[in-house]
């Protein structure tokens, strides 16, 4: 006979969404175009879509945003990274990919804002990853350093993370960026959108990260037992950073396969990912203003 009651892990996974979410609605959220991006006005006031209430999934994304986790006062060293959650373009695993991830950073004295970026594999979406997908994550940057000070960002020390899907967003706009337009009619788009440094949580698409010299330098991870592609393919691309002279560091997890973010039910080394990414900031440089 089976128990009539979720079983306590369950119970708990439940309660730490919960509260996960309850802190991002606490967490401001700004628009990254006020009046709807480009080629998406007249869906700005569309709903987006709970898709997984039990793991945290959203879709349905028109009018993006970011959601920010800013460390209290005292306790910013002036890094800032821009979360880009995974889901295979089709969603955004907004929870363990997104809001816990952005509330530890904060918790560590590094401003995170996570991005909800319009998704190009969503059923009969319209949008393309090289083209909206890429241009929301672009803005977003840009949109951060306009308002650097306000988040104590030092926006030369502004990053990306991203895991499987936004890992490759993270590893575009890592190519296509620029410094900003000075000329440009709408401020936000006066300030520039390179990155300093990237973090590609088992990215998808690994044969595409193809590190220049100039390329920012990596923070590396993923699961021993993810696909080939990706388990193969990170060590792979490690090489290629090694190759390029570009300074980066790999951790492959034992017994962890894709996904696996950042959870309250997480064992084991994996769990430590990001005390090892913080600490591989720390070391390159990035946490000038220790708290």
């Amino acid at each position: 006979m089976k128990h009539p009651f979720p079983s306590i892990p369950t119970i708990f996974a439940i309660l730490f969404i919960t509260a996960s979410l309850a802190a991002a609605e606490r967490a401001p959220v700004v628009l990254l175009w006020p009046n709807g991006a480009p080629g998406s006005e007249a869906k700005k006031d569309l709903p987006e879509i709970d898709l997984h209430k039990s793991y945290g999934s959203i879709a349905g994304i028109h009018n993006p945003s970011i959601t920010a986790f800013l460390p209290a006062t005292g306790r910013a060293t002036g890094a800032g990274i821009l979360v880009i959650p995974g889901g295979g373009h089709r969603e955004l695993c907004v929870v363990h990919e997104g809001y816990n991830v952005g509330q530890w950073l904060a918790d560590h004295g590094i401003a995170a804002f996570v991005l909800k970026h319009r998704l190009a594999k969503e059923t009969n979406s319209t949008y393309r990853i090289e083209v909206e997908s890429l241009a929301d994550t672009q803005r977003a940057l840009r949109l951060i350093r306009s308002r650097a000070e306000e988040w104590s960002v030092d926006p030369a020390r502004l990053g990306a993370m991203g895991f499987s899907a936004g890992g490759e967003l993270v590893n575009l706009v890592s190519g296509r960026n620029d410094d900003g337009n000075a000329a440009a009619p709408d401020p936000v788009d006066r300030f520039g959108c390179k990155i300093a440094f990237q973090g590609l949580i088992y990215p998808g698409r690994s044969g595409d990260i193809l590190p220049r010299a100039d390329s920012p330098p990596a923070f590396l991870a993923c699961g021993f037992d993810d696909r080939q592609d990706i388990a193969e393919g990170l060590a792979e691309v490690y090489l290629r950073f090694k190759r390029a002279k570009v300074p980066a560091e790999l951790h492959i997890y034992t017994g962890t396969g894709h996904g696996f973010g950042l959870r309250a039910s997480n064992k084991g080394p994996s769990s430590e990912w990001p005390v090892r990414f913080r600490e591989w900031l720390d070391e390159r440089g990035f946490l000038q203003g220790k708290p």
